[in-house]
């Protein structure tokens, strides 16, 4: 019976020759080396992997070069990683790529690992105790201090039992990856396979992935549907990030594919050559990092030349963590949060590593100022989904972030982003403006008290008028947009700080105050259109029988439609409130009891002329009463029932 399956993978590393591949071949039975020349020279040169299985649970293996020469395959393998077996040889003891693989396995962020002292068989046991001190004093402070260290053979079997109980404990103690992020798995090798297709294979290092998914072939920008699956060999219905997978996609060349692409879903990821970093260098006494040093960048299974380009000073001594910005010298894809590599090319030495904060479209001026902090507070919040979607908001260049753009930066599903919105919203962090649209709180608390500052300023130039109308608040407002102001207004009226006065905005304590000289002309102007009924004198026969300039009976007639007792039912004609609601009592009670009316008839309903008759239908077609048909009206569903 097949063991379940688990999303973990282990890996081996460790100095060349020092048993990592035979370990696995006793665990597993499985001959990672099967290249020729891997085969005749005893030496693995490219990742083995194999599945294992562990305390019932079936995870899968890979197993890493050693030769200082494969430094790069081995930092391909790591990284995707859960657990480690750190291999040392009983006759070698500590060696030179021990040392650099643990710097790697640190840098790249592994935290859980056992120690195998292998080839027992060769030594006494004076020299097998003399190794384990070594160990424990070389590991002391690092991930693999409280390890335990488990002397065994491959060849006798001798400590295999202790070691597969730790081996055990060590996978008990890894929490699967988690698969509700973007499917992204680096490429690790491609090839073909006739009447099937090109087949890629990899670790993926987020998500997880299913057959008929769409997927995007980055830099490359080839799309294409997942035909087949495997995962430890088998096929599977489905990939979940940190099984050995291989993926089936047809009509793809594999020859246009190579190790470092990456397959992902389309939308999330676009390759990128300018990355900033947060770099921590290892101690080696003779380097020191310059500005715009020429080095090795690795991440994922991604190998290429770059300069580093330092965010402070022209060099910096190790050991010392610092911000830089990294060019590579081709487009790669990573994601905020991914670990990388450093080495130098001569002497060939790996000399730092660390985590991408996030690519950008260009160089940094490092300069610029508050650029700087700016990075260190980005560098700390991509340390989970959660804190870089609150830095994002916070940061926003715009008030309101939609969905699918905010899921794009941070490179996660919009499915789980909402429930980490949802999250922020719970904690006061974050502000739902609209369905889709979000915003952070210190942007909407700024953008609220812009909006009371306008509304104020409005009421103290104008406090006969009892609000602002929405065009006008919204051209004060700008840049924000229009949906933004709305949820803005929505919030602002529901704490009880705006008002809305006959579809006008206005603070809550605001009393319009009109002056008595005002009020006297107001009233006689409303007596004169309320009189004028269906057929109401224009503005400048107003302005005439009222005796006033033009400007002042603009004015009046400008306040009395503010305060909702006149209708501007178009740009010259305006119509008593009054007067209009008994057109639209007549309008719809004919339609309801005749049907459908000719545009024509309405001027002998109201026993007026076309001039007055044809305005007001159009004004009630914009304001949703009627919708025209040609030149019949109809009445909108909302008004067909009495």
């Amino acid at each position: 019976m097949t063991a379940p399956q688990v999303n973990i993978t282990l890996g081996t590393a460790g100095h060349i020759d020092h048993g990592k591949t035979a370990l696995i071949k006793l665990l597993t039975g499985c001959e990672t080396d099967r290249l020729k020349e891997e085969i005749e020279r005893g030496m693995s040169i490219e990742l083995g992997f194999a599945p294992c299985t562990i305390a019932d649970l079936e995870v899968g293996i890979v197993d890493v070069p050693g030769h200082e020469h494969f430094i790069k395959t081995m930092v391909a393998g790591a990284t995707g990683m859960d657990g480690v077996i750190f291999v040392v040889a009983a006759d070698d003891g500590i060696m030179p790529q021990t040392r650099e693989h643990l710097d790697i396995l640190t840098l790249l962020g592994i935290e859980h690992g056992i120690v195998a002292l292998t080839k027992i068989d060769r030594v006494d046991a004076d020299r097998v105790a003399q190794i384990r001190d070594d160990l424990e004093l070389y590991l002391r402070g690092t991930f693999l201090e409280a390890a335990p260290i488990l002397p065994l053979s491959n060849i006798t079997g001798e400590g295999l039992d202790a070691f597969l109980k730790a081996l055990q404990a060590l996978v008990q103690s890894i929490h699967p990856k988690t698969v509700d992020g973007v499917f992204r798995l680096n490429v690790e090798k491609t090839f073909s396979i006739k009447g099937t297709g090109t087949v890629i294979t990899g670790i993926p290092v987020a998500g997880a992935a299913k057959l008929g998914d769409e997927v995007v072939l980055v830099p490359q920008g080839l799309t294409g549907r997942i035909t087949s699956l495997q995962v430890y060999g088998r096929t599977a219905e489905t990939a979940m990030a940190g099984q050995c997978t291989a993926v089936n996609i047809r009509h793809w060349e594999a020859g246009s594919i190579r190790r470092g692409d990456t397959l992902t879903r389309p939308g999330f990821f676009e390759p990128a050559e300018w990355y900033v970093c947060q770099l921590r260098l290892l101690p080696h006494e003779t380097f020191v990092l310059k500005n715009a040093a020429q080095v090795k960048f690795h991440t994922g299974t991604c190998e290429v030349p770059a300069n580093v380009y330092l965010m402070q000073g022209d060099l910096v001594r190790p050991p010392a963590e610092c911000l830089v910005q990294v060019k590579c010298e081709q487009p790669l894809v990573a994601g905020p949060g991914d670990r990388f590599i450093l080495r130098a090319a001569s002497p060939s030495m790996t000399v730092g590593g660390g985590i991408i904060v996030e690519a950008t479209p260009r160089r940094l001026k490092r300069n610029q100022p508050g650029l700087y902090e700016d990075l260190l507070e980005r560098a700390a919040a991509v340390r989970s989904d959660a804190t870089f979607a609150e830095y994002c908001l916070r940061t926003a260049e715009t008030v309101g972030v939609g969905l699918s753009d905010l899921a794009h930066r941070v490179k996660t599903p919009v499915d789980r982003l909402q429930r980490l919105l949802a999250d922020l919203c719970a904690a006061g962090q974050a502000v739902a403006l609209a369905p889709g649209l979000y915003a952070h709180r210190d942007q909407v608390a700024a953008a609220e008290q812009r909006v009371l500052a306008v509304l104020k300023d409005f009421h103290e130039q104008s406090p006969e008028s009892p609000g602002l109308d929405a065009e006008t608040l919204l051209a004060a407002a700008a840049p924000l947009s229009k949906t933004v102001v709305e949820g803005l207004v929505a919030r602002l009226t529901k704490a009880g700080q705006t008002a809305d006065r006959g579809g006008r905005l206005a603070l809550a304590a605001h009393r319009p105050q009109v002056a008595d000289k005002d009020r006297e002309v107001m009233d006689r102007v409303e007596a004169t259109l309320r009189d004028g009924g269906f057929s109401p004198p224009r503005p400048a026969e107003v302005a005439a029988t009222a005796r006033l300039g033009t400007a002042e009976a603009d004015r009046i007639l400008r306040l009395l439609v503010e305060r909702g007792q006149l209708v501007q039912v178009a740009p010259d004609l305006l119509f008593h409130r009054e007067a209009v609601d008994r057109a639209q009592d007549i309008l719809v009670d004919h339609i309801r009891r005749e049907g459908p009316m000719e545009s024509v008839k309405f001027k002998y309903l109201l026993e007026t002329t076309r001039k007055f008759a044809i305005p007001l239908l159009d004004y009630f077609d914009r304001v949703g009463v009627t919708r025209p048909v040609g030149h019949t009206r109809y009445l909108r569903a909302e008004h067909r029932q009495g």
